[in-house]
């Protein structure tokens, strides 16, 4: 992989057993939507979206019985080998359920707070320091996360008065982008007043548009060095929530800003949640900050590859690598950076191949029916028949285990290997 752009200097913050900022890589965060009072489908839910490779998870707790159902499901996580740490999501209630149910408090491994919504009037700065001197307590970080859905409007309002003075006062817009920035860093300042170390906090300030979540994280990144949650939040469904949270945190990771990042999708229907994961990973490792899985190039497919052979080998590679995973990457250290190219015909095949760590070229409308094998640049195999898709699988199983399991063979030994399909 490629060094990527200089990280943002910022302080390391530990979430349980995870670094985050200060040069540490970058994270994966999600979270559930199981109701947290359910006790078996939320763990259920975090295991799957750690098993995706969430490397934190995060969980609502908005009522006493989802805060006394957070340690047991701390407890069955634990009894099933995962350690994946869980962050308490408090909206409103958040300094009630950490006092009054303190194992709760404890079971987490971080508390969100949103400071637009801890209190109202005069027991705002009562409860957010509740809060605060909880997380004290406990020795636990927090992430300040602003929300422009949910902004404080007693400090929306003194920000827009300011405003409203100013010789050339600036658009409501701006000024709204504006607060959401005062917001975290003024609630920031608070906390380390009351005691929280500043290497116990962390921020984030979402928004639902590209642009103005492009300006408020610049801003906000040169104005502190807390480590910064990145997220558009309400993405939205399918390729628009995918392509909308790419476009922003793309540009702002290229800059260095960003030291965990989170992709907010809403599923389809009966969708399944780790898809919001598996974003994230891509994005990370399309922009070469981070390796999670081999990854797969494959053409779009044009006139010249009219059969569907090359997609239906692709996405079962695809489909294999990443299964294969939860094993290999305890097995074959390094595999994650491996490239599979699948190839649907001799325009750009044989070349995609090669740059390829393993690839195939097949076959387009009209070619012969062969599909040569190039392994570390060179050719070593040419296949057919109908057992194309076994046979290929088979070379790259071979590939994984000879070049990281522990002896990592040459360029041109890779090439004169014999591969069991045969020349």
């Amino acid at each position: 992989m490629s060094s990527g752009p200089i990280r943002r200097p910022s302080r390391q913050v530990r979430v349980g057993p995870v670094a985050v900022g200060g040069g540490a890589p970058i994270v994966v965060q999600s979270m559930t939507n199981t109701d947290t009072a359910d006790i078996q489908g939320t763990y259920q839910q975090v295991m799957d979206l750690a098993l995706a490779g969430s490397e934190v998870v995060r969980i609502t707790v908005n009522t006493v019985e989802a805060a006394r159902a957070v340690p047991a499901i701390r407890e069955r996580l634990d009894a099933a080998g995962c350690g994946v740490p869980l962050v308490g999501d408090f909206h409103f209630n958040g300094h009630r359920l950490l006092t009054e149910v303190p194992d709760c408090a404890v079971a987490l491994a971080k508390y969100r707070i949103n400071p637009g919504n801890v209190g109202k009037g005069s027991k705002r700065d009562e409860q957010f320091a509740t809060m605060i001197e909880m997380a004290c307590r406990h020795d636990r970080p927090v992430r300040i996360g602003v929300n422009w859905g949910s902004l404080d409007p007693e400090l929306l309002a003194r920000i827009m008065d300011e405003n409203a003075r100013l010789p050339k006062p600036k658009e409501a817009a701006e000024v709204t982008r504006d607060a959401l920035v005062v917001s975290a860093l003024e609630s920031a300042a608070r906390a380390e007043q009351l005691g929280l170390p500043r290497d116990r906090i962390l921020l984030s300030a979402k928004v639902s548009g590209v642009q103005d979540l492009i300006r408020v994280y610049r801003d906000l990144a040169a104005r502190c060095d807390y480590p910064l949650h990145l997220g558009l939040t309400e993405a939205g469904m399918g390729s628009k929530g995918i392509v909308a949270s790419t476009a922003a945190m793309a540009v702002l990771l290229q800059e260095g800003i960003g030291d965990t990042i989170r992709v907010s999708l809403t599923p389809e229907p009966g969708g399944d949640r780790t898809r919001e994961v598996i974003v994230a990973q891509e994005i990370l490792q399309t922009m070469g900050l981070r390796s999670f899985a081999p990854m797969v190039i494959a053409c779009p497919g044009c006139g010249r590859t009219t059969s569907t052979v090359f997609q239906e080998l692709a996405a079962r590679i695809q489909s294999y690598l990443r299964s294969q995973m939860t094993v290999w990457k305890t097995r074959y250290p390094g595999v994650e950076t491996m490239h599979v190219a699948v190839m649907g015909c001799v325009v750009n095949g044989p070349g995609e191949s090669k740059h390829a760590d393993i690839g195939i070229s097949l076959p387009g409308s009209g070619e012969s029916p062969v599909a040569p094998v190039y392994v570390d640049g060179r050719k070593t195999v040419t296949l057919k028949g109908a057992a194309i898709a076994e046979e290929f699988q088979a070379i790259v199983e071979d590939y994984v285990q000879r070049r990281f399991g522990g002896s990592v063979p040459d360029r041109s030994e890779a090439a004169s290997a014999t591969h069991r399909a045969g020349a």
